[in-house]
């Protein structure tokens, strides 16, 4: 018994979240994110794409300061729950204001 809870404890110290940003323009005044948006997907994204015009969010190319894609903690809580059907990510775009 201490063996697995030694192993569960490892196996979640172990994993993490991961984060992906895109820094289009550096920009001291983009702390705020303009849109964040959940993509839903189903068995961890196989063969799925969303998409996200940050140049429409932001009103044109020139004004997008960074945009990030994450999969948080609780994402993957909903991942190991639902056995990886189902695994949302999150993406956030922020402009220059």
């Amino acid at each position: 018994m201490k063996k697995l809870a030694i192993v569960a404890a490892i196996s979640l110290l172990a994993s993490g979240c991961a984060q992906q940003s895109f820094v289009v323009a550096p920009s001291q005044n983009a702390a705020e994110a303009t849109e964040v948006t959940t993509h839903h997907f189903f068995i961890s994204g196989l063969g799925q794409t969303e998409t996200i015009d940050a140049a429409k969010v932001c009103g044109s190319l020139d004004k997008v300061a960074k945009v990030e894609a994450q999969h948080t903690f609780l994402n993957g809580v909903l991942g190991l729950v639902t056995f990886g059907i189902y695994t949302p990510r999150e993406a956030r775009v922020y402009c220059k204001s």
